[in-house]
């Protein structure tokens, strides 16, 4: 499994816009998607997005369609300056 972060500095006012809003990004369509977390700090403004995908080819083959989603995301969340990405390969997942 492989994992895309995206880092968001935003207005805390447009959080819940962006919380709101985050179901309504056709990630479930994508291939080899597996599921996406959004966490907030409601003071300031920062946000993060963590997709997750079955593969390496899986996040690869979606960076041009998640550049044009994360767009939106920082539209959304007012951002200031540009999202940054980092992608890492999980290396264990911790279930309860």
């Amino acid at each position: 499994m492989w994992a895309r972060v995206s880092t968001y500095q935003g207005s805390p006012e447009q959080l819940d816009a962006a919380v709101n809003r985050i179901d309504e990004l056709p990630l479930r369509e994508m291939s080899g998607f597996e599921c996406a977390y959004l966490l907030i700090d409601r003071q300031s403004g920062k946000a993060l997005t963590m997709t997750l995908w079955e593969s390496e080819d899986a996040l690869r083959e979606s960076e041009e369609r998640a550049n044009q989603l994360r767009s939106q995301v920082a539209d959304e969340l007012g951002a200031t300056g540009a999202p940054t990405i980092d992608r890492y390969e999980v290396g264990k997942v911790i279930e309860k």
